[in-house]
């Protein structure tokens, strides 16, 4: 009988780690870190290799105190060569700030789940949908180059509608495109997400936007997060979302735990001899400081506890 081989799917030989822990991990933390220290994450995440940082969001600061300084921090991460500093938008007159900062890009979330929408930015999906539009025309009139990146939430499920049907994701996906966004993103907000269901959604959703599925957003809630990363990883998928200290969580969805750590995914990528960018002594020294900032508050991820192997010990993780 002939001896059958086997052949691994080639994995990407870069991939670029997107710093959340500004805005996503902060946002879910009673504790207000002030504006200095947010000035020097930047820098310290910057200076560690780190080159696509979220910096906060345009949102009412009554409803997120922790994010009311998000101008002044997209100011100064902008003042730093080659890093592109994006911020969340939930609607035109956040996206009017961004377009005012001259942010590079805006991330624009959009609920597959209709209660998370709801409750998120008091719209129906297909409302959102018509206020990205609005986005897009208000954005190309103003002659900025600031890209919009529509972020799927709720894609694999949600705590409060339960199942979400890929076909909806799929829907909204095309909808947004339709609008002329210029990417699209697909993150499992609430931690529902296995590695069997990133594959079959993602196939999917690539059928649709092709190159412009440019980002996974997985949280780490069941313990899935680095396991799905490399679902994604298998279909090409070079850019992921991820926390400092793996703090993160929404605010509107119950039980949603932290993002991905970031180091923990670094970690990963390079053991898996995937080159990130990122000096892994420098993470480290980011995340405790961090830990510092949010003291009293819960940190997740597992390499800051166990240190690196020891056949690792000896090269830096920096690619």
């Amino acid at each position: 009988m002939p001896a059958t081989t086997f052949s691994a799917p080639a994995l990407p030989a870069r991939v670029t780690i997107r710093e959340m822990g500004l805005r996503d991990g902060l946002q879910s933390v009673a504790t207000i870190v002030p504006t200095a220290a947010k000035l020097q994450w930047v820098r310290d995440a910057y200076d560690a290799g780190e080159r696509e940082i979220e910096v906060g969001s345009f949102v009412p600061p009554k409803l997120l105190p922790q994010l009311a300084d998000t101008a002044e921090v997209l100011a100064f991460a902008q003042t730093l060569p080659g890093l592109r500093a994006t911020v969340l938008v939930p609607n035109l007159k956040g996206a009017m700030r961004a377009l005012e900062a001259d942010a590079e890009m805006m991330l624009l979330p959009l609920s597959a789940s209709h209660a998370h929408s709801l409750a998120n930015l008091r719209k129906a999906p297909d409302d959102v949908v018509a206020e990205i539009a609005n986005i897009r025309a208000e954005r190309d009139a103003s002659g900025k180059r600031t890209r919009i990146e529509v972020g799927i939430s709720t894609a694999f499920g949600c705590t409060l509608q339960g199942r979400v049907e890929p076909a909806e994701v799929v829907r909204l996906v095309q909808a947004a495109l339709d609008e002329g966004v210029d990417a699209v993103s697909l993150a499992d907000t609430v931690g529902y997400a296995d590695p069997a269901m990133v594959s079959s959604l993602f196939e999917r959703v690539l059928r649709v936007a092709g190159d412009k599925l440019v980002a996974a957003h997985f949280h780490d809630t069941r313990g899935l997060g680095l396991a799905n990363c490399y679902a994604a990883l298998q279909l090409g998928m070079t850019r992921f979302d991820a926390c400092t200290a793996g703090i993160g969580g929404c605010p509107h969805a119950p039980g949603a735990s932290g993002n991905v750590a970031t180091e923990d995914l670094a970690y990963m990528l390079h053991s898996m001899g995937i080159e990130t960018g990122l000096d892994f002594d420098k993470l480290l020294a980011l995340r405790a400081k961090v830990a510092q900032w949010l003291e009293g508050e819960p940190t997740h991820g597992t390499i800051w506890k166990t240190g690196l192997p020891r056949t690792m010990q000896r090269e830096a993780i920096h690619g």
